[in-house]
């Protein structure tokens, strides 16, 4: 029998969480942010170079979500749906950037390459070379690596989000795994 109470006062029928889970519908769109506001901040961060980019991302995240969150039809594709939502965001992001963007050199700058190079920490050269190492990764790769690794999404998720099989999803992992491997 699924769990339902009722309030005697005025013979309403309450549905409790219980009977969200079982009847798989999303549970309240302030839960959902409870849920995964932390795992989506995380995944923004490292998707995008700049903290107040991934705020920014972040707050968008939500409001698209929020305002196509009546469409949703089943708490399982919550979490792939979120992160899809996500990785379109950072995509149009970083296509964005990339259209205004210019290349500088120091020379533009009028800085010379000594200093440039002293002003760098030795003790993130690992770090940083990993970082240049991922962003150098195919899109749908970088994609797939980041949320298995720093969203601990399984391959289900990620295939869903990245509108992609399962299969796909473990292949993109793995190759991208195989390519920062080489790059070491």
């Amino acid at each position: 029998m699924l769990p339902v109470h009722t309030t005697e006062a005025c013979g309403v029928i309450t549905i409790t969480m219980g009977l969200n889970e079982s009847l798989r519908i999303p549970p309240p769109f302030e839960e959902a942010v409870r849920t995964h506001e932390r795992a989506i901040m995380r995944y923004l961060l490292r998707m995008t170079p700049d903290r107040d980019d991934a705020l920014d991302l972040f707050q968008e995240t939500w409001l698209r979500a929020y305002r196509a969150y009546p469409q949703v039809r089943s708490a399982d594709g919550l979490k792939p749906w979120l992160y899809r939502i996500a990785t379109n965001l950072c995509r149009n992001r970083a296509r964005d950037n990339l259209r205004r963007s210019r290349v500088m050199t120091p020379a533009d700058l009028g800085v010379d390459h000594d200093s440039v190079a002293a002003a760098e920490p030795a003790g993130f050269d690992g770090v940083i070379h990993i970082r240049r190492m991922v962003a150098r990764l195919p899109h749908k790769q970088r994609m797939a690596l980041m949320m298995r690794k720093f969203g601990g999404l399984d391959y289900g998720e990620i295939g869903a989000a990245l509108g992609c099989s399962n299969e796909s999803a473990r292949a993109s992992v793995f190759k991208a795994m195989k390519k920062l491997e080489a790059a070491r």
